[in-house]
């Protein structure tokens, strides 16, 4: 099975997805298997990262700022260069391993939705995979 979901993002931001994702799993019926939660966009991503304190979403934005500042060099004519780089630094998929009819997740753990070239109507994916 493979489910799309859509939403509004900001300007650039994390958004947990990791109750959508779970819904997906629960309406699977899958028990014992893999979930890909993939980002079919260039200028966003997927991740897995802490999901309890806030303070990490901001300061892996900045890191992420910090290590790809916009560049007068850069040739990409919609001028989003370091949006790209960021998407391909965080990556476009995720991949959770299902025991038991439950995400494989540590404690803190959260799945997101990264925007990095917002506001923008996105979607992405949710395959579910028995096995």
């Amino acid at each position: 099975m493979l489910d799309q979901y859509s939403l509004q993002t900001d300007t650039e931001g994390f958004t947990n997805v990791t109750g959508m994702v779970r819904k997906s799993l629960e309406k699977s019926g899958v028990t014992e298997g893999v979930c890909v939660v993939y980002c079919p966009h260039t200028t966003a991503g997927i991740t897995i990262n802490e999901n309890a304190d806030p303070a990490v979403v901001h300061d892996l934005l900045l890191g992420l700022s910090r290590a790809f500042p916009d560049c007068p060099e850069f040739l990409h004519a919609e001028g989003n260069s370091r949006a790209h780089l960021k998407a391909s630094c965080v990556g476009s998929s995720a991949t959770i391993p299902v025991q038991g009819g439950r995400l494989v997740l540590g404690t803190w753990q959260g799945i997101y939705f990264c925007e990095f070239d917002g506001p923008r109507r996105r979607h992405f994916y949710v395959k579910i995979l028995e096995g």
